[in-house]
C-alpha cells in the first residue's frame, strides 16, 4: 500500500477546461465540446509551441501551471498510446516514398514529451515516461510514490491520451476523447492505493480510462474506488 496527498490537479479535454466544467461532467451533465479545440499553451514562446504535438500541448497545458514556482520537480509522464498520430503520419510518408523528417521522427518517440519539458523548463530532475497498458495511471502513481520515498518534496504526474488515427480506431477503444490529467503528488495520508491480485470472477478492464474514472470519483467525493486491469486490482481509499 502507498499513501500520498494530491495537492492540486488540472485536466483538459475538448470542452472541459475549467474545474466547473469538469464538475458538471462528473455528475453526468452534457458539456458541449469543440472537436477542434486546442489546449492553451500561450505561456510558451511561439517557436517552442510549434514543436509541440497535440498530445504534448495537452500535457503542457495541465502540467505547466502545477509546476509554477516549484524547483527540482520530478515528472512522471504516462501515455498508453503516445504519439500515435505523429508516428502514423511518418509511416504513411514512408509508404509513399516521401523523405522523412528527422525532427518529426525525434519527436515521435515515447519520451519526447518529457524531453521537451526538460528543455523548455530547464528542469534536470528525474523524469520517467511510462506506457503501461490500461492501468498506466496507477503504475505512474507507484513511480511517483517511489520518488517521494527517495526524498522528493513533490512529484508531477501527467496522464495524456489523444484519439488515434481512423485506421487504428477498431483496435483502440480506451480513448473516448482526447484528455490530459495532471496531479501534483506530495507526501501525506490523504489517499491510499493498494494493489492486489484480481479476483477470478472479476472482468478485467473497463470502458472509462482509469485516470478519468478517478477524477469523476474524486469530484463526486467517493471514499473508495476499485480499478481492475488483467490480473491486477487497484483499490483507492480517500481518508476522511
Amino acid at each position: 500500500m502507498i499513501s500520498f496527498d494530491i495537492s492540486q490537479w488540472r485536466a483538459w479535454a475538448p470542452g472541459l477546461q475549467t474545474p466547473d466544467q469538469w464538475q458538471r461532467w462528473a455528475v453526468g451533465e452534457t458539456v458541449s465540446a469543440d472537436a477542434d479545440a486546442a489546449p492553451d499553451v500561450s505561456f510558451l514562446p511561439a517557436l517552442q509551441r510549434r514543436r509541440l504535438s497535440h498530445l504534448a500541448r495537452m500535457a503542457f497545458a495541465v502540467g505547466w501551471p502545477l509546476a509554477e514556482g516549484l524547483q527540482a520537480l520530478p515528472l512522471v509522464f504516462v501515455s498508453r498510446h503516445g504519439e500515435t498520430p505523429r508516428t502514423f503520419s511518418i509511416l504513411c510518408e514512408l509508404a509513399e516514398g516521401q523523405p522523412l523528417s528527422p525532427t518529426q521522427f525525434s519527436l515521435s518517440v515515447h519520451n519526447a514529451v518529457i524531453g521537451l519539458w526538460s528543455i523548455m523548463r530547464g528542469e534536470t530532475s528525474e523524469m520517467t515516461a511510462l506506457a503501461a497498458a490500461g492501468d498506466g495511471f496507477e503504475q505512474g502513481l507507484l513511480e511517483a510514490a517511489g520518488l517521494l520515498h527517495d526524498g522528493a518534496a513533490a512529484v508531477l504526474l501527467i496522464v495524456a491520451e489523444e484519439q488515434p488515427p481512423e485506421a487504428y480506431r477498431p483496435r483502440i477503444d480506451d480513448v473516448p476523447f482526447a484528455y490530459a490529467l495532471g496531479l501534483l503528488i506530495t507526501p501525506g495520508e490523504q489517499w491510499q492505493l493498494r494493489p492486489s491480485a484480481a479476483p477470478a470472477n472479476v472482468v478485467a478492464g473497463q470502458a472509462t480510462p482509469h485516470a478519468l474514472s478517478w477524477l469523476r470519483a474524486s469530484l463526486t467525493h467517493q471514499a473508495t474506488l476499485t480499478h481492475t486491469w488483467k490480473q491486477r486490482t487497484w483499490t483507492w481509499q480517500r481518508q476522511p
